[in-house]
């Protein structure tokens, strides 16, 4: 989890700096500081637990209960006081699915992580890593009462040869919205989709 966290952030401080390198000009008509997009591209993001966000949040007086997944409401006001983007990592068992990988130092845990952006902006990046051992997903299928049947073709992967492996999904939209300072989504989308639109 710690490698791709890595280069999941090697990304993103990839992103913002070429933005800085060969966008500067649109940031500045976009009324961005360039000095922020600079600390995005040169900070390291620190790292921090699922239970240290529960206890921010809970101090911010926000209702959630431990083992309840983060939602945009929830990240928004966690990020707010964010000057750099952060990990999110060590979220309970039970508020993920059965293919993350269970934390072997702590199983109440699993090892996933979100890159939550500054600014309100939230989640930019899911990822993790995925459980390989033909046991472990049988037993996680189990525990949350998921019928094995619509599965059989993913615990054949790891019942004939599952590696160690993780990865991470990054929203390019998000990371756009982000690094423009757009107030929406949409804004950075070349053709959104809405309740009244659907093809471009």
């Amino acid at each position: 989890n710690k490698e791709v966290m890595e280069h999941g952030e090697g990304v993103v401080r990839h992103i913002a700096s070429n933005m800085l390198e060969e966008r500067s000009e649109e940031l500045a008509d976009l009324g961005r500081d360039l000095a922020t997009i600079e600390m995005y591209a040169e900070s390291e993001y620190p790292r921090m637990r699922y239970d240290e966000a529960v206890d921010a949040l809970q101090s911010k007086g926000v209702e959630i209960e431990w083992g309840q997944d983060l939602d945009y409401s929830k990240e928004k006001v966690l990020t707010q006081d964010f000057e750099v983007p952060h990990f999110l990592t060590h979220y309970p068992r039970v508020a993920k699915p059965f293919y993350h990988r269970p934390d072997p130092e702590d199983q109440k845990y699993v090892l996933c992580h979100d890159l939550l952006a500054p600014e309100g902006y939230g989640e930019i990046i899911g990822g993790g890593e995925r459980t390989w051992s033909e046991d472990e997903i049988l037993e996680r299928i189990d525990e949350e009462g998921t019928p094995r049947d619509p599965y059989e073709f993913y615990i054949d992967i790891r019942r004939y040869g599952g590696v160690p492996h993780g990865g991470f999904g990054l929203g390019v939209d998000r990371v756009c919205t982000w690094l423009a300072g757009a107030e929406h989504i949409r804004e950075a989308i070349p053709f959104p989709r809405d309740s009244r639109r659907v093809t471009p």
